[in-house]
């Protein structure tokens, strides 16, 4: 993807934010498989999930299938490229320069964590120099981020809708008119690989 003519070139991808609810774990997986490891810069994986959810369980199968390290994030955690940060159910997860801030300020959307908050903070501290992936789920969660990242320069990547396990959430995404790109999971992951620069 590049940038219009008469437009500065977009700087080096510095965060990859990746963001689903229902079905989007077997989706996040499917994509990060098909980005080669080691991973050049951080991704950080927002998940709707269940407040009970096991952080070690879903790291162990995430970095089993999808070969890369995988950890859940505290509180002012650094993000590390190399690493799939993991966000944590039931907080808000704010991008703070190369760090996460966790919140539990109300429901956004009826979730928490809000993949619209966590859009919309990396938009705000990386502009063009982010790749937000919007994976398949229920609601409207994420449309209005991807519209911020969209805004600031950003790329933003949607899984078809007609591959995700529940559509709703990237055809919400896709009709914002903010989408660079909509494709199935695999094909994703091979543009994010290219995007971040990830060796073949």
């Amino acid at each position: 993807m590049t940038a219009p003519a008469g437009q500065p070139p977009a700087r080096r991808v510095r965060l990859v934010v990746v963001g689903g609810s229902w079905g989007g774990a077997a989706a996040a997986t499917e994509l990060l498989r098909a980005v080669p490891a080691p991973l050049p810069v951080p991704v950080l994986l927002v998940l709707h999930r269940s407040r009970s959810s096991e952080a070690t369980v879903l790291e162990r199968v995430l970095e089993r299938d999808a070969g890369h390290p995988v950890r859940e994030v505290g509180d002012k955690d650094e993000l590390t490229a190399g690493t799939v940060h993991l966000a944590p159910p039931d907080y808000h997860v704010l991008v703070e320069g190369g760090s996460v801030s966790l919140s539990v300020e109300e429901h956004v959307n009826h979730s928490r964590p809000s993949l619209d908050l966590v859009f919309e903070s990396a938009a705000d501290e990386h502009g063009d120099a982010l790749v937000a992936v919007l994976l398949s789920g229920l609601g409207r969660d994420g449309a209005r981020g991807i519209a911020a990242v969209h805004r600031a320069g950003g790329r933003t990547l949607v899984q078809d809708p007609d591959e995700a396990d529940r559509g709703a959430m990237p055809r919400a995404a896709i009709a914002t008119g903010a989408v660079d790109a909509v494709a199935p999971v695999a094909v994703l992951g091979a543009q994010v690989a290219a995007l971040v620069g990830s060796p073949s």
